[in-house]
């Protein structure tokens, strides 16, 4: 079915969305990021939203309205780990989110953002644990697409 495979493409679209927005930020942050580095973290941070509202919505139509069916997916315990390990990397997310929006009022002004040692050490520890975190994710969908677990 055409729109199964549309809809599917979205999916994995969203998938690698996040895991290079992810990346990009932990590449691009440092101690003393610079005007451009500041603006293309702070975008990487809105295609991350974006990313995963996206994966988010397309995930739970192919879990009720295409693929294997709801029954399959909620009856494996690596889907719901899957889900959890998504929430958990959502939720870390918040601080580098804060962080990056706080910087707004120097980027608007077209200055570098000020970054603590503190807030660098913390902001590039959620993203190497949101990595980590993402690779988990992606090890428990393979698992659960091969049917592990039931």
């Amino acid at each position: 079915m055409a729109v199964g495979a549309v809809v599917a493409f979205l999916h994995f679209l969203a998938v690698f969305g996040i895991f290079a927005t992810v990346f990009l930020e932990w590449q691009t942050m440092s101690r003393s990021p610079s005007y451009a580095d500041a603006k293309r973290i702070q975008m990487c941070d809105t295609w991350y939203g974006i990313f995963a509202v996206l994966v988010l919505i397309v995930g739970f139509l192919r879990v009720y309205y295409f693929e294997k069916g709801s029954t399959f997916y909620w009856s494996s315990p690596f889907f719901r780990a899957k889900l959890a390990l998504f929430l958990l990397v959502g939720l870390l997310s918040i601080y580098p989110t804060i962080r990056f929006l706080k910087w707004r009022a120097q980027t608007r002004q077209g200055q570098p953002p000020i970054v603590s040692e503190q807030e660098h050490g913390r902001i590039m520890l959620v993203l190497r644990a949101e990595m980590l975190l993402l690779l988990g994710v992606a090890f428990c969908a393979s698992l659960m697409a091969h049917g592990i677990g039931y």
